[in-house]
């Protein structure tokens, strides 16, 4: 190798990974271990005192899952990252060591409607907030940040209507405010963009969407960035001040850029216990392998079937950013330059029930709660994943009554829009 940093296609291969030392195997093994073995006391006495780096404990750390971690810290340019157990688990480890009872996050309104629940309903049984605000109002967004405020959180490419979101200006609004900026880069992926190089804090992923890529494995990332200095206030004591949950340990002082990795794997999943399985970090990694070829394909595919909606008499309105009509289309050319993702919204004309049928009608999409599958995939969001939002939410969200979410795969595209054309005319005779 050179001293030339490494292209994201050889990293996505190689970063985190090297032959077995043990036996030489070319690809990760799945280490399917709960425990490991000291070498003496003091080893593992150096291991729980932080002071070594090594594996105790599989709920804490595994070779398999780490490798994981640090390719995905890799690709998006961070110092360190953890795996776990789901996307919405990594969206809980990451605020956890930032909140506290009485605190907040200010969120945008487009986000997964998962997300918007997780943040405006369960949170609360932490003693945590969320503020919903349009990100596209930078004014609101500053003046939603409060004392109690601890981080800013946003989706790179949002889900389901495929909004790009100014990644940069509020990355200038986190730093004045002197909090973390956080962003979903699920539906985007490093290979898209990369959320850190824009200023963001801490990146998450869901793994079980684009990263894996083939509709196997539930899987969460949190990325650090390593550039956040947690002392500079008062505010997140887990990180700048004695720890008491890990013998008055601090995290940021010792620690320095990994501060926030080495306490999300010693608090956070010690006692959280969110822990990504290694077989399921191990599908992850070989689907890695191939994220640039199949992203380029995604939206090489989603721009042609975006094109030819945007045409169709039978389409009220369609959401890509890929798209000149669309009011994203030229901050997509700056935050995602290779292309605006795969997923996106359009809007049928004859509404729900017209929605209802064009699902049912279809035959090559598969009618299912995923994202980022090989395989092209539909949903009705206001009869699924955003059912449980009044319709005034909803439509917020993006996911409108007489809207349809599709993520588009990486089959024929001649098959795909064939597929819908065959569907349009039924849900709209």
């Amino acid at each position: 190798m050179t001293d030339r940093p490494l292209g994201f296609d050889t990293l996505a291969i190689h970063a985190g990974t090297a032959p077995d030392p043990a036996t030489g195997a070319r690809q990760v093994p799945i280490y399917q271990t709960t425990a490991y073995v000291f070498k003496d006391a003091e080893h593992a006495a150096r291991l729980f005192n932080l002071q070594e780096v090594g594996y105790i404990y599989s709920r804490l750390t595994n070779p398999t899952v780490s490798a994981l971690a640090n390719r995905v810290a890799a690709l998006e340019g961070g110092a360190g990252a953890i795996a776990c157990s789901s996307g919405h688990a990594a969206q809980i480890m990451a605020l956890f060591p930032l909140m506290g009872p009485g605190k907040n996050v200010v969120a945008s309104t487009r986000l997964y409607g998962g997300t918007i629940t997780q943040f405006s309903q369960t949170i609360k049984r932490f003693g945590w907030s969320a503020k919903f605000v349009d990100t596209d109002d930078l004014n609101a967004v500053e003046a939603a940040i409060d004392d109690n405020t601890r981080a800013l959180f946003c989706e790179t490419i949002a889900n389901p209507g495929g909004y790009i979101t100014d990644i940069p200006a509020l990355a200038r609004i986190a730093t004045l405010k002197g909090i973390p900026l956080i962003v979903d880069n699920t539906t985007a992926t490093p290979w898209l963009c990369k959320p850190i190089e824009m200023g963001a804090t801490l990146v998450v992923h869901s793994a079980t969407k684009y990263l894996t890529g083939n509709g196997t494995v539930t899987g969460g990332i949190v990325v650090d960035s390593g550039q956040f200095d947690w002392s500079a206030s008062d505010k997140f004591p887990s990180l700048s001040q004695p720890e008491p949950a890990y013998h008055g340990l601090t995290f940021h002082p010792t620690l320095g850029g990994m501060a926030f990795t080495f306490h999300s794997i010693a608090v956070g999943l010690r006692d959280l216990g969110m822990t990504m399985n290694p077989q399921g970090a191990h599908y992850t990694l070989m689907g890695i392998e191939t994220l640039a070829l199949r992203m380029a394909r995604h939206v090489e595919n989603a721009q042609i079937v975006a094109e030819w909606l945007e045409q169709d008499s039978r389409i009220e309105a369609v959401t890509y950013a890929g798209l000149k009509s669309s009011p994203w289309h030229k901050r997509a050319e700056s935050i995602v330059p290779k292309g605006a993702g795969a997923l996106f919204t359009f809007a049928v004309k004859g509404g729900y029930q017209a929605c209802v049928k064009l699902v049912d009608s279809l035959q090559l999409f598969s009618h299912v709660a995923n994202l980022g599958d090989t395989r092209s995939l539909i949903i009705h969001p206001a009869s699924t994943t955003h059912r449980q939002l009044e319709e005034d939410a909803q439509i917020r969200a993006g996911a409108a009554p007489n809207v349809v979410r599709v993520s588009i795969g990486i089959e024929d595209v001649r098959d795909i829009i064939a597929d819908l054309d065959q569907a349009l005319t039924k849900a709209t005779a």
